[in-house]
């Protein structure tokens, strides 16, 4: 990410936002500010518009998005503004969007009441497996469910693989791959996002490694580190398991894992000789 920046200021728009009926009903005047991340380099050295963001038509998508929409919470209206901006403007890398509210129902004297969000772009891998069924079809239409995602966008998808069962349980041979996304959602809604696909092939958790319609499972996103009892990043087992490693390194062989610092090659390689 460069450190370019694109950078409106107070935009002047007046809509009707806030929980009391009165705001709804008279509306008021809202200030919001952008400072867009973008390499405008190219630009710079073309003098080409097409090379940039247009900040007119930003402001422009901006006005209609507030006065088009009602949110009771500011906070609401800056997520949505700040998604919608990094949805229509790919050049964008990143967004600090500031939604000021000068005129904001307060019972004291006060300068204004703002609420600012930071958004971006990221990065994350995803290993795909599946053992029941038409493995393929699975496989694909989870490829499909996450690029139709709108805050989701497919970059690389690595050949399938067949491999043996892992974890003991006799069944069938797993049909194995892995993807690069490109996201706006964050780690836990991305999360969401897979189990909603893994839903939609009917994927039931009733044997532990047992037969599945299809495993759809975050393995690196940026080079996060994170343990909650609901997602671990990086994948906990991804070292060990050469049907997540194989596909991985045909889309991301220089990948790094953010805690040993090995790359997806290396660690493919160690597997080899054990």
């Amino acid at each position: 990410m460069g450190n370019d920046v694109i950078r409106i200021k107070d935009l002047e728009v007046y809509a009707y936002h806030g929980v009391m009926e009165e705001e709804k009903a008279k509306g008021q005047f809202f200030y919001i500010s952008a400072d867009m991340r973008c390499d405008v380099s190219k630009a710079g050295r073309t003098d080409d518009l097409t090379q940039t963001v247009n900040y007119a038509a930003v402001c422009d998508d901006i006005v209609s998005f507030m006065t088009e929409n009602h949110f009771d919470l500011i906070e609401s209206c800056a997520e949505r503004l700040a998604r919608m901006i990094l949805r229509k403007y790919e050049m964008i890398e990143s967004i600090d969007l500031t939604v000021r509210k000068p005129q904001a129902p307060i019972a004291h004297p006060f300068g204004d009441v703002s609420v600012t969000v930071s958004r971006g772009r990221h990065t994350a891998f995803i290993a795909l497996g599946s053992n029941m069924g038409d493995k393929r079809a699975f496989l694909d239409g989870a490829i499909a469910g996450l690029d139709e995602d709108p805050d989701t966008k497919v970059i690389k998808v690595s050949s399938f693989i067949e491999t043996k069962p892992y974890g003991g349980v006799e069944q069938d041979d797993f049909l194995n791959g892995a993807v690069m996304v490109e996201t706006l959602l964050d780690p836990f809604e991305l999360l969401d996002l897979c189990h909603d696909i893994e839903n939609a092939a009917d994927r039931k958790r009733e044997i532990r490694w047992g037969p599945r319609t299809l495993d759809v499972d975050i393995l690196l996103y940026d080079d996060l580190v994170m343990d909650t009892p609901d997602l671990i990043i990086p994948h906990a087992d991804m070292a060990n398991r050469d049907f997540v490693l194989g596909p991985l390194s045909e889309i991301a062989p220089a990948k790094r894992h953010p805690l040993t610092g090995m790359t997806v090659s290396e660690m493919l390689a160690r597997l080899a000789v054990r």
